[in-house]
């Protein structure tokens, strides 16, 4: 992906306030690359050194963790109860309720 690409995602991705959440499919298209979710998330998953953003602000399709069960899904799922964010008893996060932007869920 080009550079633009990272400079954007991680331009929206500073802009999620507290408690909400945005879907990597969302960033994708807010970034102007709809269709390329799994490139947010290969680039969250590869931050380069220094770059401090909010990743755990990002659910997948749904409000879906990714890798539920695994220790970094736990680690997410705490973060963001931290700053507010319910989860339903199915384990996903209301995108109505919680995701940013507001008229993107």
């Amino acid at each position: 992906m080009p550079p633009e690409f990272q400079q954007r995602v991680i331009a929206l991705l500073r802009q999620v306030p507290p408690g909400r959440v945005c879907t990597y499919g969302g960033l994708a298209q807010l970034a102007g690359y709809p269709r390329h979710s799994r490139h947010v998330g290969r680039l969250l998953s590869h931050l380069p050194e220094g770059v401090t953003v909010p990743w755990f602000r990002v659910v997948g399709a749904g409000g879906r963790l990714s890798r539920p069960g695994s220790e970094h899904a736990d680690w997410q799922r705490l973060l963001l109860e931290e700053e507010g964010v319910v989860f339903r008893a199915n384990g996903q996060v209301d995108l109505r309720q919680c995701g940013w932007p507001a008229d993107a869920a």
